[in-house]
């Protein structure tokens, strides 16, 4: 036999006040005098009572929750800005909708959509690339959209990395221990990230007086680690490089096994660096070289911005802010 609900009139009658004061203690405290809302109070922890978040939600017009859409839930690097954006909400008694676009415009459009019906207070979003119409769409509806590891042209917030900087930082390091044919392994250019790193590692071989041409470019469809050990077995097949820089570390952990499997050793015979220095990237057998990025940061502070501009829309001024990445030297690119 189910519980029976408990509701706000119970609440009242325990209490000896009226619905509409229980009401007031929920949704309007200042209103209560202290005595009255500490009865009310006790009377709901007595009994147990939940609040309906659902009727609330249909009576504000929008829940106490935010959405987060990223581009692959399995990849570490968005579970470390998801815990950035959960403890921010947590804080501030909100809750986190997680989706996952999977790098699909057509997924994100969706997921976007979904989120609007179920009227959060807003959206922290990784695009999957350049073309914001869905965003746009979305803002057009009234909800606060903030882009987190992703640019904004300016009339929204955003909160990412400078990875021109990180693509060079990662090109000149393998550079400056004697590589010169190398290879970079992403995924597809039409993610910002992607496009963003190689224009860097581009960068860095202009200025060592290389051409372009000795970075060989390798795009696979899915930047997890099978998508590192495709890359690694077509490397394998048409001649191996001095060095090796992938777009994520997932990638560049993909590209380890596949070599390490092959009898190639690294960094004796190729060496390896990747992006985003994921807690895996210290634990194997070759430590991983890696572009440090300030995840949890990304989330925390998309977040911080996100419910700022919630709660004082008028008084918002949006802000671009973008960190600096950081060399991470390990035993894969000594």
């Amino acid at each position: 036999m189910g519980m029976a609900t408990v509701g706000i009139k119970e609440v009242a009658r325990l209490a000896g006040v009226s619905p509409g004061t229980v009401s007031n203690v929920l949704n309007h405290p200042e209103r209560v005098r202290a005595e009255t809302r500490d009865r009310v109070e006790r009377a709901i922890g007595d009994l147990g009572f939940v609040r309906n978040g659902s009727a609330a939600t249909l009576r504000a017009g929008q829940n106490r929750a935010v959405g987060l859409v990223v581009l692959d839930v399995g990849n570490p690097f968005f579970v470390e800005v998801a815990r950035g954006v959960e403890d921010v909400v947590s804080d501030r008694d909100h809750a986190v909708i997680l989706c996952n676009s999977g790098e699909s415009f057509d997924k994100e459009a969706r997921n976007l959509r979904v989120l609007a019906e179920q009227r959060v207070r807003g959206v922290l979003i990784t695009p999957a690339g350049e073309d914001l119409t869905s965003v746009e769409a979305l803002r057009d509806r009234g909800v606060a959209v903030v882009l987190v590891d992703h640019s904004s042209p300016g009339d929204l917030c955003s909160v990412s990395v400078d990875d021109v900087a990180g693509g060079d930082l990662a090109v000149t390091h393998l550079l400056s221990r004697g590589a010169e044919r190398l290879a970079y392994v992403s995924g597809p250019m039409g993610i910002r990230q992607c496009g963003e790193r190689r224009k860097g590692a581009r960068r860095a071989l202009r200025t060592a007086g290389l051409p372009v041409r000795a970075l060989e470019e390798l795009a696979v469809p899915e930047m997890n680690a099978n998508g590192g050990r495709l890359a690694a077995e077509k490397l394998l097949a048409g001649g191996l490089p001095d060095a090796i820089f992938c777009a994520n570390d997932m990638l560049a952990l993909g590209v380890l096994r596949a070599l390490s499997q092959a009898g190639v050793s690294v960094p004796d015979d190729v060496a390896l660096i990747g992006y985003d220095d994921i807690e895996f990237s210290a634990a194997g057998t070759v430590p991983l070289s890696s572009i440090r990025q300030p995840t949890y940061q990304l989330g925390k502070i998309a977040t911080e911005l996100l419910l700022d501009e919630c709660d004082d829309p008028e008084g918002h001024a949006h802000q671009q802010i973008m960190f600096q990445p950081e060399l991470v030297v390990r035993e894969s690119s000594r």
